[in-house]
């Protein structure tokens, strides 16, 4: 649904006009403080940062519209084990598939791509006459920076 073209503010428009839905300022405060922002955010991380420019805004406006935000096919909804349900934009990633190195000491997510790792997936599924519609890798493990301080005395 959503296209490279065009940018979350257009996409949410159109799928709010789609399907009866309002537009409010409170909404786009929220897709544009979640645009705006790296990484995987949590509903509480997203809300610190919007009531920072409107404390008027609750924590289930954030809950609605990052559903909303996933629904319309600009968000993705993620687990990664820690209790907390982080969103990430995905608005121009849908063709560019990656992985997750989770670390479960400082909770830091970090990105990656690796061609060898697609193609050994490709051809695990190849050999076992699976064909494969969606996946999600996720590397649980300390990060360099944990690791580094789990060695100092």
């Amino acid at each position: 649904m959503a296209t490279n073209s065009r940018g979350p503010r257009e996409v949410l428009r159109d799928y709010l006009v789609k399907n009866g839905l309002k537009t409010s300022r409170q909404r786009e405060l929220i897709a544009d403080t979640f645009f705006a922002a790296e990484g995987h955010l949590s509903v509480d991380e997203l809300l610190d940062r919007v009531r920072a420019e409107d404390a008027g805004v609750g924590q289930a406006t954030i809950y609605r519209t990052m559903k909303l935000l996933a629904k319309c096919g600009l968000a993705e909804a993620r687990q990664f084990g820690d209790g907390h349900t982080r969103y990430e934009h995905i608005l121009g990633k849908r063709e560019h598939h990656h992985d997750h190195l989770i670390c479960t000491s400082c909770g830091t997510i970090v990105e990656f791509v690796d061609a060898q790792i697609e193609a050994l997936q490709t051809r695990v599924a190849d050999a076992h006459g699976f064909t494969v519609v969606h996946h999600k890798m996720e590397l649980y493990g300390t990060c360099s920076v944990c690791n580094a301080a789990a060695r100092q005395p």
